[in-house]
């Protein structure tokens, strides 16, 4: 059933090892660093239960009476896409910005190896019986899950045997109680989740049909020998007045260590199976993109929130050279909602009985969404002007010698008074300047893979048939010519 805010705060409060800032963390939800993205993702979890978001954020399930979280129910429908859509669009406008890591941008991951059983089979059906299990349980239990993706990686010109094996996360021995795993992941949010899916990288982990490198599992984030180095956060460096946006939704990267880790074997989902971890790579993002990109289409909605504000204050608004520019960002906004639309009304039935977004129009939307996210941040930075750099911080406004100043040259008129001046130049400075603002345009670059990545998704889900028989057909080639895949 769902949980309280007061519960999930309790349950990261169980004695993990965390450091940031070169220091061990005695309490996660009261360190300053953590404390505001945790205070948001419990405040995700109080809306589950009041009655303003209830029916939006949980459903009571049939079967036992119990609401359970609508974000980490199994897709079966169109409808519960646009149950999620709608209830993601909730949470981000209650909170006033964007957070990607909450966890329903993340159990989708296992609902594709949840598609996978019957490769998992090929192994060991007790693999397949526990992705039922942990897929089942996320829905009832309604943990905060991350996953854990990406290695240090080393050299990776040469395979992990080659160097340091703990380059990338392997496992070092079995026992009767499980596998036990040596190496790193870095993953976001995972110093203040309850558990990650841990997964192979995209990396050599060997061409063989088993290694040890194969490996996919659930990790508490509390299991012995674990460790979380964070890296500093943004959260508290700078006044919330001038910063708002970095001092609420800063959401801390974490190198997890697993030294030698247990991990028991009801946790596994494969292991030393290369084509189990092949296939996982393949359609890791097949549920996932979906939640991804719409956090993208919010950050689209701020862009242009921010801009068209800066130029109503100006008086700059129907100036055809900066119309076209607003017209730009719409289009860019727009192409999103429509592949996202798209991919739900076009939605195909999953090879493990589920429903996924169309995946080539999922796949499309978010390399147009992300691709194209840097240049229209540099739009929005254009259509703000120059002020968002040069306007002072919200003490020399408070300061009884430099305020008067500050309120004559920033008081525009009736409408717009220096203090709703200033806040909306700090927010858009945050959202496009900062050290915050770059941080996010590097983690949407990399976030769900690398650029290439994206595009292989779009290649391998692209029906090329019908573009080849057309052509065929045109040209009047002959019925030899083949049009499939």
């Amino acid at each position: 059933m769902i949980r309280s805010g007061d519960q999930y705060r309790d349950s990261i409060r169980d004695g993990r090892r965390v450091w940031i800032d070169g220091e061990r963390v005695d309490d996660v939800p009261s360190h300053p660093a953590f404390r505001p993205i945790v205070d948001v993702r419990a405040r995700i979890y109080d809306m589950a239960s009041e009655p303003a978001f209830r029916d939006v954020m949980s459903y009571r399930c049939p079967d036992t009476g119990e609401r359970n979280a609508i974000a980490l129910r199994l897709p079966t429908s169109r409808d519960d896409w646009q149950d999620k859509r709608r209830a993601v669009d909730t949470v981000l406008g209650e909170i006033g910005g964007v957070v990607i890591r909450v966890g329903d941008e993340t159990v989708g991951e296992m609902w594709s190896l949840y598609d996978g059983q019957d490769v998992l089979n090929e192994v060991d059906p007790q693999f397949a019986r526990n992705i039922t299990d942990h897929v089942l349980r996320a829905v009832v239990a309604d943990p905060f899950h991350v996953s854990a993706n990406t290695d240090p990686k080393g050299d990776r010109s040469r395979p992990p045997q080659e160097q340091d094996p703990d380059m990338l996360l392997h496992v070092v021995r079995e026992t009767d109680a499980g596998i036990v795993v040596r190496g790193a992941k870095y993953e976001t949010a995972a110093a203040y989740a309850n558990q990650a899916f841990v997964k192979p990288t995209i990396a050599n982990w060997g061409n063989e049909a088993l290694s040890d490198y194969a490996v996919g599992f659930i990790s508490q984030m509390n299991a012995p020998g674990l460790m979380h180095i964070c890296r500093s956060g943004f959260a508290g460096r700078r006044p919330a007045a001038d910063y708002p946006l970095a001092n609420r939704f800063d959401e801390v990267d974490t190198m997890v260590v697993f030294d030698d880790v247990l991990v028991p074997w009801e946790n596994v989902l494969f292991y030393r199976h290369t084509r189990a971890a092949t296939f996982i790579r393949s359609c890791l993002h097949r549920y996932s993109a979906f939640p991804f990109v719409q956090r993208v289409l919010v950050i689209a909605d701020m862009l242009i929130g921010a801009a068209l504000h800066n130029l109503r204050q100006t008086g700059l608004e129907n100036n055809p050279a900066v119309r076209e520019k607003l017209a730009e960002l719409a289009c860019y906004r727009e192409t999103i909602n429509a592949h996202l639309t798209a991919a739900i009304t076009l939605a195909e039935d999953s090879p493990g009985g589920l429903l996924m977004p169309n995946q080539s129009l999922l796949y499309a939307g978010r390399v147009h969404a992300c691709s194209r996210l840097p240049a229209m941040m540099h739009l929005a930075r254009e259509l703000c002007g120059g002020q968002i750099c040069l306007t002072p911080d919200s003490a020399s406004f408070a300061n009884p010698e430099t305020g008067p100043w500050l309120e004559k040259f920033y008081t525009v008129n009736d409408g717009w008074i220096a203090e709703d001046r200033r806040r909306l130049l700090a927010f858009a400075r945050d959202l496009l300047n900062s050290d915050s603002a770059g941080h996010r345009v590097t983690f949407e670059l990399f976030a769900q893979s690398p650029p290439f990545a994206h595009l292989n998704a779009v290649y391998n889900a692209f029906d090329f048939a019908g573009p080849l028989e057309f052509v065929r057909k045109a040209a009047q080639l002959s019925d030899k010519v083949p049009t499939g895949r």
